[in-house]
């Protein structure tokens, strides 16, 4: 039986075009033996146009299952039953050359370790063109855009960047590569997959103020998977809470963060944001540290 969800709603996302859809979504893996490992059940979301939707667990609660089910890229060991709709399209009836044409183009990802996800053997600016190549853009347009993307990602040494191999860049600089590589396309959706986790607070405020940037310039819309409610804070539209392969908890941002409903919300809030605070109506307060436009008054419908 599937966990009843906490959900609030949010009129201003509902009101934009709907981007992807995933329904009943159910992810098992097979181990050694032939047993069946679910990793997802039951899982129902929506991600709308210009949205950044963050996707809160901890190890194990199934985010980047969540992730490379929508990617097509799930493991030969892997079970999927569901439904995974992307601007209407069916993406589980692609075949892998249809996969092949979306990835990039129309979703993208930014990794755990983008280092790992770059050729050590190829300039920066030659594996974001391989990107532009795959997907049909002219050999006389590909040095342009690749430019622009980094500068974009407000490099100083654009011509620096392009000639450098990964092993001559900075863990911020190789991210911010990754970013570029991912942006590109200017795809529709970006799943960004504990994206900053690698990284020092500084650095991953950076990241995190780039995305929200593209977001704003070019309605780019963000799946933000982490285990740390902080890096969402002022970042996300949304929050999806799992635990155990479900969706346990959902809704606006400030809603969920600032009362939040279900048991294991309230244990990722209060152990990210400290010793939550009572108020007079005997609900759970977060501390000053948010920011204001988390704690403004107006935001919260139903009251204290």
């Amino acid at each position: 039986m599937k966990t009843p969800v906490v959900s609030l709603t949010d009129p201003d996302a509902q009101s934009a075009p709907l981007l992807l859809q995933a329904r009943d979504l159910c992810v098992t893996y097979a181990d050694a033996a032939g047993n069946k490992i679910p990793a997802l059940r039951g899982v129902d979301f929506d991600v709308h146009v210009g949205e950044i939707v963050g996707i809160l667990g901890e190890s194990g609660s199934g985010k980047s299952t969540l992730a490379a089910a929508i990617m097509g890229m799930l493991p030969a060991t892997a079970s999927l039953r569901g439904s995974i709709r992307f601007q209407n399209k069916d993406l589980r009836a692609l075949t892998q050359a249809g996969h092949r044409e979306i990835r990039g183009r129309h979703i993208s990802v930014i990794s755990q370790e983008p280092a790992l996800a770059l050729s050590p053997y190829l300039c920066a600016g030659t594996q974001i063109e391989e990107v532009l190549r795959a997907h049909g853009t002219p050999k006389s347009n590909r040095r342009e855009r690749c430019h622009t993307i980094l500068h974009d990602m407000q490099f100083a040494d654009v011509n620096r960047i392009y000639h450098a191999y990964p092993h001559q860049l900075s863990g911020g600089e190789l991210h911010r590569v990754a970013v570029a590589q991912a942006l590109v396309c200017h795809p529709k959706l970006v799943i960004c997959d504990e994206a900053t986790r690698s990284l020092d607070a500084t650095i991953q405020m950076e990241i995190i103020h780039l995305l929200r940037r593209v977001n704003q310039e070019l309605a780019t819309a963000f799946v933000f998977i982490t285990h740390n409610p902080a890096l969402l804070e002022g970042f996300a539209d949304r929050v999806l809470v799992m635990h155990s392969g479900q969706i346990v908890e959902q809704g606006r941002l400030s809603d969920v963060f600032r009362k939040p409903n279900h048991p294991h919300t309230r244990s990722l809030v209060d152990l990210a944001f400290g010793t939550a605070q009572w108020n007079r109506n005997g609900r759970k307060r977060l501390p000053a540290r948010l920011s204001e436009e988390i704690l403004e008054p107006s935001s919260y419908p139903h009251g204290d």
